[in-house]
């Protein structure tokens, strides 16, 4: 049995090892070279085999035999552990025996065959294709395309009846046990290309594998006998009343400046009230104006003028505005180059006294893949804007035909514009989080005057972004979780909320929610997250994205504050603080691993099946699939801390949860800035 354990912890090791590698060597060489040589070679198929056969065998001699009681009590654990087994099964059904090819459909042409993917023979259907119609359906008023649709009719060869039945994104043709998926189209949009899977074994296997684990991990979490009501009622937490409650927009300047032309601020509200095509949708002008001036300037108003005056300035006198130190160049070495004193420059800086632009000569030295250019293309950009609003092209007015907005979503949209809910939350948030903690480590406790303070704050904080988010819900008619910043803005508000819902029996997590909903909101307002609110492209329009991005973020937000305890354990181990207070930290880490860990757990399935229903395949291993299953494994470990002895001590269990978490850093942000693949989309 040792030996044996010993064998699948190797394993186990070297598969998360080997899947880390696996996404450099496909972000270096390519995706299809990473499956040719990894992930679709027969000996990866093998490892997995050996692993999932190893461990089968191990946890079927743990089970305690010739006691039907005992077997029911753990139950939930035994469904757990099989559904894993269950959906392996199911993968590897789909390797090696599910296929996967093209359709190419031209109008009023029929067709009973399909070209395999692997080696490009052409296979036959029980059924016979053709493509009646294939269009673009745009969202209105704009050239963004919101559905790909291929109409098609499909009919048995030796049968009369046909069947009519619509392709598009998110929508697939399922028949005979083939699905049909909407893949790409020609240029002349006459003829579509459709995805064809036949695979139903794998896919219903691999399906009831992923039902049979959301039920495993319900009952698990509702099973009287089970671990998770058991660290509910663990006398540590009871006892949590008695402990001492463990550690613990900038001003504006008056300057002397000169007038510039532009229009008095009644003239600029009313303008801002405009409807106009922005972003492929229809938005108040205000919106226009704030991103411009956000995009050139850096800030919302330039020297006490409103965006929108600033617009209107540049449209009506640019020659007036050229002067003006409007641009921000937060590269030191480009002003340099540039001659340019200061963080601003004006237009008139970018030209040369005979009108030669400034930048051209370096664009053209720099060329298109330098990594120095990109400070170069960024000042660029910011000045065909301002030259887009000089030349009267910025501003584009909506469409005849096209639904205007009604005078309560503008409403809607200009106050979220004016009021900056998440810069004056994450610097309130990561204010009071440092000195709430400074508090806590100082003094060992937090004072009650500072535990209801911090509970008001954090409520206020908490409704203010709640508002924010719900007012970005209503102004783009769809749940923001389709880029980094909406799922940055989800993940803060989760964290502040689990951080109310627990910080009354565990005070200490009210700074670590402060500090952690913080950090989150300045890393979407330092990186430079797409904040604009645009229509979702196609392959997200989809139900199942909500849930997907959602319950993903709560998991993040559950496994961060996890992550914060465990450093506070090990803050308190080195001090030498009472076993009580570190066992009471140390069962609740192991109690929101529960739902932390599920949560990621149905998240990641769900996104396999939304991937299953938008391009055929619900696991491609993408970089972000690989580094949230290897997360998954990760935090799977830490539920064993009877047969894995260095996860008994508190000091080595807190340390592990560290380390976990750098997977969930690396899942989340890593993948997007170093790694790419197909989620870069958000």
């Amino acid at each position: 049995m040792q030996q044996t354990k010993r064998i699948i912890a190797i394993l186990f090791l070297g598969m998360l090892v080997l899947l880390a590698y696996s996404t450099f060597v496909e972000q270096a060489h390519g995706a299809d070279y990473a499956h040719q040589h990894i992930y679709g070679t027969l000996w990866f198929c093998i490892l997995w085999g050996i692993l999932a056969l190893l461990s089968t065998i191990y946890y079927i001699r743990c089970v305690p035999s010739g006691n039907p009681q005992n077997f029911l009590n753990k139950l939930p654990v035994h469904l757990l552990h099989a559904s894993f087994l269950l959906i392996l099964i199911g993968a590897a059904i789909t390797h090696f025996f599910g296929h996967e090819g093209e359709l190419h459909l031209r109008p009023n042409h029929a067709t009973s065959h399909y070209t395999e993917k692997t080696d490009g023979t052409s296979i036959e259907m029980p059924i016979e294709l053709s493509l009646r119609k294939f269009h673009i359906v745009y969202n209105p008023g704009t050239n963004a395309p919101a559905d790909f649709v291929s109409e098609v009719t499909w009919k048995e060869p030796d049968g009369n009846e046909s069947h009519p039945a619509t392709i598009s994104m998110n929508n697939i043709l399922t028949t005979h046990g083939y699905r049909f998926y909407q893949t790409s189209f020609d240029e002349d949009r006459q003829g579509t290309t459709l995805t064809v899977t036949h695979d139903p074994w794998g896919i219903a296997i691999t399906y009831l594998g992923y039902a049979m684990l959301a039920l495993s991990m319900l009952l698990l979490l509702v099973s009287r006998r089970g671990a998770f009501r058991q660290l509910l009622h663990h006398p540590a937490l009871r006892r949590t009343a008695l402990l001492l409650i463990l550690l613990s927009t900038g001003g504006s300047t008056a300057l002397a400046v000169r007038q510039v032309p532009t229009v008095n601020a009644t003239k600029a509200q009313e303008a801002a009230r405009q409807q106009v095509m922005y972003n492929n949708r229809v938005a108040p002008f205000s919106t226009l104006a704030h991103d411009f001036l956000q995009k050139v300037y850096g800030k919302s108003t330039y020297k006490g003028l409103s965006a929108e005056q600033v617009v209107i300035g540049w449209m009506m006198r640019p020659d007036a505005w050229k002067a003006e130190k409007l641009i921000k160049i937060k590269d030191s070495g480009l002003r340099r180059q540039l001659a340019i004193n200061g963080r601003y420059a004006s237009m008139a800086d970018l030209f040369t006294s005979d009108g030669q632009y400034k930048l051209l000569p370096l664009l053209e030295q720099a060329g298109q893949n330098a990594a120095d250019s990109k400070p170069l293309r960024e000042l660029d950009e910011k000045a065909g804007l301002l030259l887009m609003a000089a030349n009267q092209q910025l501003v584009q007015p909506v469409p005849l035909g096209v639904d205007r907005l009604s005078d309560r979503q503008v409403s809607a949209e200009i106050l979220y514009n004016n009021v900056p809910f998440a810069k004056v939350t994450f610097m309130l948030n990561l204010t009071l989080g440092f000195l709430l903690f400074l508090i806590l480590v100082a003094r060992g406790h937090l004072p009650r005057w500072s535990q209801s303070l911090g509970t008001i704050l954090l409520a206020v904080a908490f409704i203010a972004m709640t508002v924010s988010y719900l007012l970005r819900w209503y102004i783009g008619g769809r749940i923001p979780l389709a880029n980094g910043f909406e799922t940055m803005l989800f993940l803060s508000i989760s964290i502040m909320l689990f951080t109310l819902l627990l910080h009354r029996r565990f005070p200490f997590l009210l700074p670590f929610g402060f500090l952690l909903s913080g950090f989150t909101l300045l890393v979407s307002h330092l990186g430079q997250m797409n904040p604009q609110i645009t229509p979702l492209m196609p392959v997200l329009q989809s139900p199942l994205l909500s849930s997907h991005v959602s319950i993903i973020m709560m998991a993040y937000a559950l496994l961060a504050l996890i992550a914060f305890n465990a450093i506070y354990a090990l803050i308190l181990l080195a001090r030498g603080a009472s076993s009580h207070t570190v066992e009471t930290i140390t069962i609740l880490s192991r109690l929101l691993l529960y739902p932390a860990t599920f949560f990621l757990g149905i998240g990641i399935f769900l996104g396999a099946v939304w991937a299953n229903v938008s391009w055929g395949t619900y696991w491609s291993w993408d970089p972000k699939e690989v580094w949230a299953l290897i997360t998954f494994m990760l935090y799977g470990v830490a539920f064993h801390r009877r047969s894995i002895i260095f996860l008994q001590s508190p000091r080595w269990f807190h340390l592990y949860l560290i380390m976990a978490f750098l997977a969930v850093l690396m899942t989340y942000f890593g993948v997007n800035y170093f790694l790419g693949g197909m989620h870069s989309y958000a």
